[in-house]
C-alpha cells in the first residue's frame, strides 16, 4: 500500500523553522490502528489524515473533506498547525480550485481559505476564567520558579491552563526560559490541566516592536514537550488578549526555537480566524 505524504512547516515561510506537520492523503480507508501507528512513525507533534468523505470526491475538486489528527502517542480534539498543512496540501500541492475548503472534525467543522500568502483557519475561540493558584501552585513552580505570575486563567472547553508573565519582563526572559516540560506530569495533581500557556504581553518598543503578544506552550500529556507553533492555544490567547488588550485584530509571535507568526482577527460570530504562512519541505509516499 502507498500512501503520499507531506510535511509542511505552519506558521512561517522559511523552510525548518515554524510548525511541521505531516499531512497524508487518504484515497481509501484506513485501518483505524495504522493512523496511530503512521503519527508515531512520522514522529511530528501532530500528523494530519485527509480523507474523502463521499466515493466520487476528488482532492482537486471537491471542496469538504474528513480531517483528523493524531501526536505520536494519540489522537486530539484539535489542531491548528496541521490544518493549515493540510490546507496548504490541497491548495498548493493538489491544486484544489476552491475558494474555501471546509473540514470535518472531532471540533466540529473547521473552514480554511486563501487570502494573499497566508492560509486563514476559522477556528473556534475559547473562553478562559480565572484560575486559583493554590490548585496548580506545583505546576507553575515547576514551570517558571519563581518568576511572578501577573494572570491566570483557565480554559475548561479545552484544558489548557494560561499562565500570564509580569509586564516587567522582556520577550528574551520567555525566550530563554529553561523549561523542563517532563516535571510537569508529577506537579499536576487536579487532572484538569492538558496543556500550559506561558504568555508574555508584546512590547510596543524595541527590536521586537509589532507583536501584540507572545507566548510558549508545552503539552507533555499529549507527549509532546513543547509545541513550535500552536494554532489551538491561539484560539485560547486570542479571547484573552483581546479583553485585556480591547482589539479584535492582532499579531502573535510564539518564542519556541524554532518560532513562528500568527495573523488574529476574531469575528462577530463568536470564533476566531487565524493566519499563517506555509513552507512544504517533504513530498513522498508511505510503503507497507
Amino acid at each position: 500500500m502507498q500512501i503520499p505524504v507531506f510535511t509542511v512547516d505552519a506558521f512561517t515561510n522559511r523552510p525548518f523553522s515554524g510548525n511541521p506537520a505531516a499531512v497524508c492523503l487518504l484515497e481509501n480507508d484506513l485501518d483505524e490502528d495504522l493512523h496511530q501507528k503512521i503519527a508515531t512513525e512520522m514522529n511530528l507533534s501532530e500528523t494530519a489524515f485527509i480523507r474523502k468523505l463521499r466515493p466520487g470526491d476528488d482532492f482537486t475538486k471537491s471542496s469538504c473533506f474528513g480531517l483528523r489528527w493524531f501526536t505520536p502517542a494519540n489522537e486530539v480534539p484539535l489542531c491548528g498547525h496541521a490544518t493549515l498543512a493540510a490546507a496548504a496540501v490541497l491548495f498548493h500541492i493538489q491544486k484544489n480550485t476552491n475558494s474555501v475548503l471546509t473540514f470535518v472534525t472531532l471540533s466540529g467543522e473547521l473552514k480554511a481559505r486563501q487570502v494573499e500568502d497566508h492560509i486563514v483557519l476559522d477556528l473556534p475561540l475559547y473562553l478562559t476564567y480565572p484560575q486559583v493558584l493554590q490548585e496548580v501552585e506545583e505546576l507553575i513552580k515547576a514551570a517558571i520558579g519563581d518568576m511572578i505570575v501577573q494572570d491566570l486563567r483557565y480554559s475548561p472547553d479545552t484544558k489548557k491552563l494560561l499562565v500570564r508573565l509580569s509586564d516587567a519582563y522582556e520577550r528574551s526572559v520567555l525566550e530563554e526560559l529553561q523549561v523542563s516540560a517532563q516535571r510537569f506530569l508529577s506537579a499536576e495533581k487536579t487532572g484538569k490541566v492538558k496543556g500550559l500557556i506561558l504568555t508574555l504581553k508584546g512590547n510596543s518598543s524595541g527590536k521586537h516592536k509589532g507583536h501584540d503578544f507572545y507566548s510558549r506552550y508545552f503539552a507533555p500529556w499529549y507527549g509532546v514537550l513543547e509545541d513550535p507553533v500552536t494554532g489551538s492555544a491561539h484560539a485560547v490567547l486570542s479571547s484573552y488578549w483581546s479583553e485585556q488588550l480591547g482589539k479584535k485584530e492582532m499579531l502573535a509571535f510564539q518564542c519556541s526555537r524554532r518560532g513562528g507568526e500568527l495573523k488574529i482577527s476574531l469575528r462577530n460570530d463568536g470564533r476566531v480566524d487565524i493566519a499563517g504562512q506555509i513552507a512544504i519541505v517533504l513530498k513522498g509516499n508511505l510503503t507497507f
